[in-house]
């Protein structure tokens, strides 16, 4: 009895099976489309290998997806251009105007440098439901074209250089259901006629330039699932609406604003069923409700709930200490909460520093707490320190108790003047005939002295709209790496120049983070040193230095490349190259420690940090911990604790930078990363790199064992 329903439901779905793939086989029918795709290849300057000129568009060009002969889809995202295309790339997609049927136009990550066409919107067909531009270099305005794209579910515009503000002829997509504008330089005021989309449940417009309140025509988002408008400067109320009209909330992002006023009852509503509320760096203010507020739900969990650097005040109720367990991290800190902490335990997930609580650490001084609850005449301060009861039984015992702080102060001071005393009088002779000021350049022992740099005289002075625009907005597809000195992005500049952007975030690093690197280049000039291009200094919160970019990238990059994984015009390295680039860095370090007045010590040498050109030429970087060279009586602390735990130490600074080069040079001979760092013990026999010869190595290495295999040509033994 039950079988006949199985049977007509596998029938079924072996027909839609076979229907679908009947309908994505089918080649190219239309010549009008045909036409249209070659026109695209010729305008984007796309490679014959991804879309080869005699093959069927629907079923060998990548990226491209028909449907009954017709193209629905095209993905340019991780195409490449030709040469020549690269040379000059257009945002010219006038072809995709006879692609009638086509459904999505995804190009993210595909440059596609300058402003939109005009007209834009008209050129592309109204059956499109899904555009995606994000990281694509475009710059200039919104076009307000868009509009007529009724049929449009999905816009990504994130991650560009787009200027001006949000146009409110996008309200007229009522079938929107994502908007992404973030990152990038708009500015004005959120539309409020964004209210009118219905169907929408993603907005993110982050990391802007936007002013104004948010617009309480929100909360008619209904169906809004994920709201994200940190990084920007709203000022003003949350709106009490936004939170009880769209009650499908489950991400709300709106960190980084001037945002006043406390957060409304409607939120702690909704807090139960949150799975992120990020409302850091603003300036809210107010108290927890006296409840918590309902009941967490057992089977959801969230994420992130953070007040971080606000203005909160007054004590949290017990009740909460359930509703951050549901949080993988809540973040509390730098408030002016008082009372008793909301959980007990330091090691949860809740962090609650730099407030006002009893009996924790890291909190704030008495009196600023107390200056805090007066100038707002808002509620009694009880105190942020519990009373020591030692000290109340008797003014004697107190005496007592302060004499010996005081006696305990002043030994520890006259301690520590003798200390500076003696280490001044060892590194007099240090300060003799220096050539290059010794406070411009950091000394590894002592804490610098920032010097005073002349920066119109280090490199080119750029605005922070040009290498955003360069950057495309510091994407994330442009990032090179996180350094220890700052995020690296490689970016293009107007004239067309290759360039790597050093991002230094000054709220995590140190001023000298980049003054002492300016300091460098305004003194040093050496062709094995990377060349550096420019700065901008406009932000307080963050730098940026720019340096031209090395085709071939880092040493690292260049020797541990897997076999058959070689990208285009690039080869395993041969032994000739290998010895190429080893004279370089050491001609790099010897213009360092033998050259410079006084001798510099580079602190950094691994092979990320050895880049090379299209020559591979070495230019030395990583130049952010290049310090003055210590004298042989002055060791470094670590270097004695090394010797103590019986590792063999470099007894001077350019000992140790040859050391760590030696390291490189297993590497380069083809031993593997692990095998190249190990550090003998003191009992192993110790080859100085200067030192040693071709029987030496024999005797202390398995050549043959640690030969690259990869290596084109023999190594004479």
């Amino acid at each position: 009895m039950k079988s006949p329903p199985v049977v007509v439901i596998l029938s079924s779905l072996l027909f839609l099976l076979r229907w679908a793939g009947l309908a994505s086989c089918q080649p190219l029918s239309s010549a009008v489309e045909l036409a249209a795709l070659f026109s695209l290849r010729s305008s984007l300057g796309l490679r014959a290998r991804d879309w080869p000129r005699r093959a069927d568009s629907c079923s060998a060009w990548t990226g491209v997806r028909c449907r009954f002969g017709r193209v629905v889809s095209l993905n340019l995202s991780g195409l490449r251009r030709t040469r020549r295309g690269r040379q000059n790339p257009r945002f010219a997609v006038d072809g995709l105007q006879n692609l009638t049927r086509l459904v999505s136009f995804n190009a993210s990550g595909f440059p596609l440098s300058g402003p939109f066409p005009d007209g834009f919107g008209r050129r592309l067909p109204p059956s499109l439901a899904v555009l995606d531009l994000h990281s694509v270099q475009v710059s200039g305005y919104i076009p307000q074209t868009l509009e007529g794209l009724r049929r449009l579910t999905h816009l990504d515009l994130s991650s560009n250089a787009l200027t001006g503000s949000i146009p409110p002829a996008l309200a007229a997509l009522a079938n929107l259901s994502y908007l992404n504008l973030s990152s990038n330089l708009l500015s004005g005021e959120i539309p409020p006629a964004l209210g009118t989309l219905s169907n929408l449940k993603t907005l993110i417009l982050s990391s802007n330039r936007l002013t104004g309140p948010i617009p309480p025509q929100l909360s008619h988002l209904s169906l809004l699932d994920s709201l994200n408008l940190s990084f920007n400067s709203l000022v003003g109320s949350l709106p009490e609406s936004l939170f009880s009209g769209a009650s499908r909330l489950r991400s709300v992002a709106l960190s980084r604003n001037n945002l006043s006023s406390e957060l409304p009852e409607s939120l702690w509503s909704l807090l139960p069923e949150l799975e992120l509320l990020d409302v850091s760096s603003n300036n809210l203010t107010g108290e927890f409700p006296n409840l918590a507020p309902g009941n967490a739900n057992a089977d959801s969990s969230g994420r992130l709930f953070d007040l971080s650097n606000n203005l909160y005040y007054g004590s949290i109720s017990s009740g909460f200490a359930n509703l951050f367990q549901r949080f993988q991290f809540v973040n509390l800190s730098d408030n002016y909460f008082q009372g008793t902490p909301p959980v007990s335990n330091p090691s949860t997930n809740v962090f609650f520093a730099i407030n006002c609580f009893q009996n924790a650490s890291t909190q704030r001084s008495t009196a600023e707490c107390k200056k805090f609850y007066m100038e707002r005449g808002i509620i009694a301060y009880d105190g942020a320190r519990a009373p020591y009861p030692s000290l109340r039984k008797s003014n004697r015992n107190w005496r007592y108790i302060l004499a010996g702080v005081l006696g305990g102060i002043a030994f520890v001071l006259i301690l520590a003047s003798a200390l500076v005393l003696c280490l001044l009088r060892r590194g007099a002779h240090c300060s003799e005939g220096r050539e290059v000021h010794a406070s411009g350049i950091a000394s590894s022992g002592v804490a610098p002295e920032l010097p005073s740099v002349k920066y119109s005289a280090v490199g080119d002075a750029f605005t922070y709209e040009q290498l955003l625009r360069a950057t495309s907005g510091f994407s994330p597809l442009n990032l090179v790496k996180h350094g220890h000195s700052g995020d690296l992005y490689s970016g293009v500049l107007e004239d067309g120049a290759s360039v790597v952007v050093k991002r230094i975030n000054l709220q995590t690093l140190a001023r000298e983070a980049y003054v002492m690197e300016l300091d460098l280049f305004g003194k040093l000039s050496h062709a094995r040193l990377v060349p550096f291009i420019g700065h901008c200094l406009e932000r307080e919160e963050e730098k940026l230095l720019v340096y031209k970019h090395m085709p071939i990238g880092d040493l690292s990059t260049a020797l541990f490349r897997k076999p058959g994984m070689e990208e285009e015009g690039l080869q395993s390295l041969d032994w000739i190259t290998r010895l190429k680039i080893a004279i370089g860095v050491a001609e790099a370090l010897c213009f360092l420690h033998h050259e410079c007045t006084p001798p510099l010590v580079h602190r950094d040498i691994q092979a990320s940090s050895i880049l090379l050109d299209d020559k591979y030429e070495v230019r030395l970087g990583s130049l952010s911990e290049v310090c003055t060279q210590q004298g042989d009586g002055r060791q470094k602390a670590f270097t004695r604790i090394l010797r103590s735990s019986h590792i063999v130490a470099p007894d001077t600074e350019e000992e140790e930078d040859r050391g760590v080069l030696g390291v490189e040079e297993h590497k380069e001979r083809g031993e593997d990363e692990a095998s190249a760092a190990e550090v003998p013990s003191k009992s192993q026999e110790v080859i100085p790199i200067e030192a040693a010869s071709p029987t030496d190595i024999a005797q202390t290495t398995k050549v043959e064992a640690t030969v690259d295999p990869a290596l084109e040509q023999p190594i004479d033994r």
